[in-house]
């Protein structure tokens, strides 16, 4: 698809994007009295990598998150793939999820559907319709779509309309397989590591599904500010990385290992919080972690501490 770049923000802004951006000024009784509504619809999802180090098979952590009292649950693609490797069914995998009451969230792929060479994007694409088919086979509807091959130190400066291209491209692969990839920011990357990038990404691309898969640490990492949230629609965030970051060491300096738990940091939750409530966002919080202590622990002690944790910054920001 080629974009006529003088014109496309117009266009996008006024509303071929499905609602990116959200409009300004103040709520009336019934937006406020929706908002209220949304707070009870968060659903408390679980990263894979939360508990990485363990190798759990996919199905053993399925119970557990069920077992726990998660919503939802955010495979990574390598994970679905060994599970089909091993000739087990994901047809099985879907009805063990719907058995443990739990909805696929996103899932986590490394597609490299961004990069300049044409080829290797091409290779990447299809990488990403195989990625997308498995999340499909399982009944998950978004994907994550990091910017896989343009994220190294050593990576070119990225042309964000090219990116916004590009993402087009595979918006429009998600409309096949019925899995849409969400522009994720990485904040340690060459490129898309700020909030804006990766909004600006979504608006340009003018496709009606475009939407973007945010994280707390990454935001903070990437130097952008939490405000920035304020500006968006609730309709363009389905799921949300949610984790927590400490005093030190310095931002630059930090790393994945880095995260801790929602509310053992220092993040402005307050703030995150009543941004995302403004902004009528009722999906998934998903608590995806790096953390090698963690790693260290029992399995199901970390995810029950994870759900309490994030469902504990709800209630001090609600009270």
């Amino acid at each position: 698809m080629k974009l006529n770049r003088r014109d496309a923000l117009a266009a996008t802004v006024a509303g071929t994007v499905g609602g990116i951006v959200s409009g300004a000024g103040v709520m009336t009784g019934s937006a406020q009295a929706e908002v209220k509504e949304n707070k009870s619809t968060i659903r408390y999802c679980l990263n894979t990598s939360t508990i990485r180090e363990k190798k759990l098979p996919i199905e053993r952590i399925v119970e557990l998150a069920g077992a726990v009292g998660y919503d939802g649950i955010e495979p990574w693609i390598r994970e679905l793939e060994a599970y089909k490797e091993s000739g087990k069914s994901l047809p099985d995998l879907k009805k063990k999820l719907a058995d443990s009451g739990l909805r696929v969230e996103s899932a986590i792929g490394f597609a490299r559907w961004i990069v300049n060479d044409n080829a290797e994007r091409a290779k990447g694409i299809e990488q990403m319709k195989r990625d997308m088919d498995l999340v499909e086979a399982i009944g998950g509807k978004h994907i994550a779509a990091p910017p896989v091959g343009m994220h190294g130190k050593d990576s070119p400066d990225l042309d964000l309309f090219a990116a916004a291209e590009r993402y087009h491209a595979i918006l429009e692969v998600g409309r096949e397989t019925g899995v849409t990839p969400q522009v994720e920011i990485w904040g340690p990357s060459k490129n898309l590591s700020r909030l804006g990038e990766a909004v600006f990404v979504a608006v340009e691309s003018g496709h009606p599904d475009a939407c973007i898969l945010p994280d707390v640490y990454h935001i903070f990492r990437g130097g952008s500010s939490f405000d920035g949230l304020g500006l968006l629609s609730g309709n363009a965030v389905h799921c949300f990385h949610f984790n927590d970051y400490p005093a030190t060491p310095a931002r630059l300096e930090m790393n994945d290992s880095n995260r801790v738990y929602p509310g053992d940091g220092v993040a402005p939750w307050d703030q995150i919080l009543g941004l995302l409530s403004s902004i009528g966002f009722s999906g998934a919080v998903s608590l995806e972690l790096f953390n090698k202590e963690y790693w260290k622990q029992d399995p199901e002690l970390v995810m029950k501490t994870g759900l309490s944790k994030m469902k504990s910054v709800f209630a001090k920001q609600n009270s």
